[in-house]
């Protein structure tokens, strides 16, 4: 299954449209998609506007791949699971942000190679019909808590 999540904020047209084009090519069983407010009406996957939190959850840890805006709870959360993701930020010239701070975040992580992303909704689809099909692993864990060394490193810089 794959999962994919916009947030709560604002539509994000270009990635639903862009998914819903190529979900007849993959190989999945289903695509559940978090849409929000979306003026796109999808043909192939499964939308919805929201979800309570515990089948949110439940969505992010059954998924073999989540699909996202460059929102980091969602990053973040993929990182925990261990699950590959695929970012497409949202764009200010297309009125999705006010500022391109998702365009930011997505390069940062993705030259820690932390994440997939797709620049645009080619790229998105392109991977997902490559890369995906042929079996898309994690590219990044972290832990849900911070590092005993993190802790120390913070508790020192404060006491200091």
């Amino acid at each position: 299954m794959i999962f994919i999540t916009i947030g709560s904020q604002l539509p994000f047209d270009r990635l639903i449209r862009a998914v819903d084009q190529t979900a007849p090519q993959l190989k999945t069983d289903r695509v559940i998609a978090q849409v929000g407010n979306s003026n796109y009406t999808t043909k192939y996957i499964d939308s919805f506007s929201s979800f309570p939190p515990n089948e949110f959850n439940t969505y992010l840890s059954e998924a073999e791949l989540i699909i996202s805006h460059a929102g980091m709870g969602t990053i973040i959360s993929a990182l925990v699971l261990n699950k590959p993701i695929i970012v497409m930020p949202r764009l200010k010239k297309y009125g999705e942000v006010t500022t391109d701070h998702q365009l930011a975040t997505a390069k940062e992580l993705e030259k820690l190679h932390y994440i997939y992303v797709a620049y645009n909704e080619e790229e998105l689809q392109y991977k997902l019909i490559t890369t995906f099909k042929k079996g898309m692993s994690p590219l990044h864990k972290i832990n849900k808590y911070a590092s005993d060394q993190l802790v120390h490193s913070i508790e020192t810089f404060i006491n200091s």
